[in-house]
């Protein structure tokens, strides 16, 4: 407030300044020890705007981080209220978990979505086996990854995509996502052993060259 008015605590206000202090109004924030009673300074003219949380926040950002941490590892909104309730002393509504996560799957959308560059040198393509909570049932599900490797040397997760098994059939719907998010062309697919990769690939990039990486490879007969 005193960096917002440009004048210290205490002082006396400049005769140029029409804006001063005008109290202070409280409101509880929820953080990582539980709720907290705060007192937010006031400016006649409604202009300052805080900076460590903000004027209609009600929640430091470690909170949120918990309840995405515990969403993504499989808990329900029941087990993420009870396990607040009983850590924090915090009672939580089941709409207000949800607004959170809601937030976060708003931006993975985007993320899926987001356009990418029109060639990549390398692409790694492979998939992983991960337990994933569907439907209250912990389901055995394979989680397609690309990662691509720009023309500077970095690199970049592409995408992340889940299905019921690996198949050629799943890899080629994640070439057409790639071609469709902006990627024309790529130089080297690097994949496992896969049965079918390379037809599925040859549809949608028939030009780029496929190489089976090292590991598969020394494990060929």
């Amino acid at each position: 407030m005193s960096h917002h008015l440009c004048y210290a605590a205490g002082a006396e206000k400049p005769e140029a300044a029409t804006n001063h202090r005008n109290g202070n109004s409280g409101k509880t924030v929820l953080t990582d020890d539980g709720p907290l009673r705060i007192e937010v300074p006031r400016d006649r003219e409604g202009e300052f705007e805080p900076r460590l949380i903000g004027k209609h926040e009600r929640r430091f950002t470690g909170f949120d981080d918990k309840i995405i941490a515990m969403y993504a590892r499989g808990m329900t909104v029941r087990e993420i209220q009870g396990f607040l309730s009983e850590m924090y002393a915090t009672d939580v509504a089941p709409d207000f978990i949800s607004t959170v996560t809601d937030v976060v799957l708003a931006e993975i959308t985007v993320w899926q979505s987001r356009l990418l560059e029109s060639m990549y040198p390398v692409i790694f393509f492979d998939a992983l086996r991960l337990k994933i909570r569907e439907d209250n049932v912990v389901r055995n599900k394979a989680v397609y990854l690309a990662l691509g490797v720009r023309r500077d040397g970095t690199r970049e997760i592409l995408g992340l995509w889940i299905g019921n098994t690996e198949g050629a059939k799943f890899w080629m719907k994640v070439f057409n996502d790639l071609k469709t998010r902006g990627v024309n062309d790529i130089l080297i697919a690097v994949t496992d052993g896969l049965k079918g990769m390379a037809e599925a690939l040859a549809v949608v990039y028939p030009a780029a060259t496929l190489q089976t990486c090292i590991v598969h490879r020394a494990s060929d007969p």
